[in-house]
C-alpha cells in the first residue's frame, strides 16, 4: 500500500472514528508487529515440515526420523518464535489482561451453584 492511500484510509477512519494520530499510529504498530508474528509462523512450519520429511526421504528409513538432529531446528527455532510471540503480545500471552478476574468469577458461579444443588 502506498504513503498516500494510507494517509487517505487513516483520514477516513479518524472522520469516522474520532481516534487521535497517536491512537492510530499504536494500533497500526501493533498490527504489523501481529502480522509479523504470523508469517514468522507460518514460515517456521513450512520450513520446519520439508527438512523433518527431506530427513525421511533422503534416508529411505523411519531410523532418521527419531534422531536429536532431525528436530534440533524445530526446536532451537522455536525457542526463538516464543520469544517473538512474549514480544508481540506481551508477558500477558498466556492468561491475558483480566484472566486473573474471569477465573475468580468462573470459581465464584461455580460454587454458589454448588450452595444451590444442595438446598
Amino acid at each position: 500500500m502506498r504513503r498516500i492511500e494510507k494517509q487517505r484510509m487513516f483520514e477516513k477512519f479518524q472522520n469516522e472514528t474520532g481516534v487521535s494520530t497517536e491512537e492510530y499510529y499504536i494500533a497500526y504498530k501493533r498490527v504489523k508487529r501481529i502480522k509479523g508474528f504470523y508469517t514468522h509462523l507460518i514460515v517456521y512450519v513450512l520450513v520446519n515440515l520439508f527438512l523433518i520429511f527431506d530427513q525421511r526421504l533422503d534416508r529411505n528409513s523411519m531410523d532418521h526420523f527419531f534422531h536429536w538432529h532431525t528436530y534440533s531446528t524445530a526446536f532451537f527455532w522455536g525457542l526463538g518464535l516464543l520469544a517473538h510471540g512474549i514480544s508481540v503480545f506481551g508477558k500477558d500471552f498466556f492468561f491475558g489482561n483480566d484472566w486473573e478476574e474471569r477465573k475468580i468469577k468462573e470459581y465464584m458461579a461455580t460454587e454458589k451453584a454448588k450452595e444451590q444443588n444442595w438446598k
